[in-house]
């Protein structure tokens, strides 16, 4: 039910590095470099309202770009609905060994999820 906290706990890794996915969905890198703290991504531009391949592509993207010890915050378009039903498993299925957490849905009608890398 929508309006539940969401905090997946991380497991063991799988040993599956960034490189055993492809992320080519034809969006631009959220970024060119790494990380070393803690940042927002902004997934809730017009690009995104219609793709949500895009969205999750660019998620991936973040948390492969975010240091270990730092955390991302994903802020997703609104148009997509709550996370759950497109992205945390995708988050599960990619980052196994990190933590995340939905965080709230924005006034504009998007949503943050937090992601702490290990």
């Amino acid at each position: 039910m929508f309006g539940t906290s969401y905090t997946r706990v991380g497991i063991e890794p799988s040993g599956m590095g960034a490189s055993d996915h492809d992320h080519d969905h034809g969006a631009e890198p959220v970024t060119d470099g790494v990380h070393d703290n803690s940042w927002s991504v902004n997934l809730e531009l017009p690009r995104h309202e219609s793709d949500r391949e895009r969205v999750v592509a660019e998620a991936i993207d973040a948390i492969d770009h975010t240091a270990p010890g730092n955390h991302v915050n994903l802020v997703t378009h609104g148009a997509h609905g709550h996370p759950e039903t497109y992205l945390f498993d995708a988050l599960d299925e990619h980052a196994p060994a990190s933590t995340w957490e939905y965080v709230e849905q924005c006034g504009c009608g998007g949503h943050v999820t937090r992601v702490h890398v290990e």
